[in-house]
This record gives C-alpha cells, sequence and structure tokens, in this order.
C-alpha cells in the first residue's frame, strides 16, 4: 500500500512518518502531483498558522491538486482546518472541500487548547474499535463549528468538530500520531478504508 504525506513545509511530518512506521508501513513524503495522486492514501498534515500554510500550498499548486484527489484523504489539525471553506486565522480562504468555515474559540476558555480531550457522537469508520468519549491529544485555537459533515465531537467551552467527513475526504482536529493507542487504532482504521461512492 502506497501511503503519501503531504509536504508542504507546515506540517510535523516526522512523527506522522513514524507512526505509520509502528504500523508496518514506510510512508512517503512529497508534494509532487504524480506521487500523491498515485498513493492509495493521502495524509494533509498542518501546523503553523493558516494563512502562511495556504501561501505554501499555492506556491506548490497543492491547493488546485488536493480538492481533486479521489482516494482517501486524512486532514490532521490545521490540515482538516484548511479543507474547509475558510478560517478566521488570518482571515485565509480555504480548500472548499468540507462546507462549514472556522472560528476561533472565545469566551473564558484559554486559549490555544492544548492537552486530551474527549471525542464523542463518533460516527464513520474511521472510529471503529474505539470508544465513545475516548481521550485524544489536541493543540488548537481555532475550531470547525458543527455542520452536516460531523463525524466526531469534543467539548471546549462550547461543542465543536473534532472530525469532519464528505465523501473521500476525511478530518480530524487532534493528532493521532501523539493519542497513544488510540490514535494508532484511527490511523490503522484509515488505512483499512474503502473509497467511498
Amino acid at each position: 500500500m502506497k501511503i503519501v504525506i503531504i509536504n508542504y513545509g507546515a506540517g510535523n511530518i516526522q512523527s506522522i512518518k513514524f507512526a505509520f512506521k509502528r504500523l508496518g508501513v514506510d510512508a512517503i513524503l512529497s508534494n509532487d502531483e504524480r506521487e500523491i495522486r498515485t498513493a492509495d492514501k493521502v495524509i494533509f498534515p498542518g501546523v503553523g498558522e493558516a494563512s502562511s500554510a495556504m501561501k505554501k500550498l499555492k506556491i506548490s499548486g497543492l491547493d488546485e491538486i488536493i480538492p481533486t484527489l479521489e482516494q482517501p484523504v486524512l486532514g490532521i489539525c490545521l490540515g482538516m482546518q484548511l479543507l474547509c471553506n475558510s478560517s478566521e486565522e488570518g482571515n485565509t480562504e480555504g480548500l472548499g472541500v468540507f462546507d462549514v468555515n472556522v472560528l476561533k474559540f472565545s469566551g473564558n476558555v484559554k486559549v490555544p487548547q492544548i492537552g486530551w480531550n474527549q471525542i464523542a457522537n463518533l460516527k464513520s469508520a474511521l472510529f471503529e474499535n474505539i470508544s465513545e468519549n475516548e481521550f485524544m491529544y489536541l493543540v488548537h485555537s481555532y475550531y470547525a463549528p458543527l455542520c452536516k459533515e460531523t463525524i466526531a465531537t469534543s467539548d471546549y467551552g462550547i461543542e465543536y468538530a473534532s472530525a469532519l467527513q464528505k465523501n473521500n475526504f476525511y478530518g480530524v482536529q487532534f493528532h493521532p500520531e501523539k493519542s497513544s493507542t488510540a490514535g494508532e487504532q484511527i490511523l490503522k482504521n484509515f488505512l483499512n478504508l474503502k473509497i467511498q461512492q
């Protein structure tokens, strides 16, 4: 199985690569269109600030490529947020895969949210063998509100979408590669996903 982690200079890609290696998969780091399109599964990671990450995608043309991919794609953290319509972070226009706008946490919660939080209302094969209210590791100041594409929720002063799915695109706000055995199970489930028709 060919797994490609999109390498566009805005992702914590080594820890994701190591997580797959623990599962016996040697993932490829690439920003080459042919490599990405011929992958069985694609990981779209992201760490950092939305507008600068989007600029990097545009420089390499990945902003045009990613939304047209037909194999299962998993956006992680900022990667998930960039798959949305827009983000309040830097007034960034997103890739428009998920029909939701990313907002900044407000009110009396500490920003960013750093640490372990529970995921609930699990609705996808991505969460096979994952218990309701399982803990996942998160680091983020912005969130996707609940929407029709929500497949998991978390609560941090407000209930929000901690995972999204539309057709072959999946997104998780948490870091499965840093979420112990449960996170590893989610990556394994992603490897086992069939293409959604």
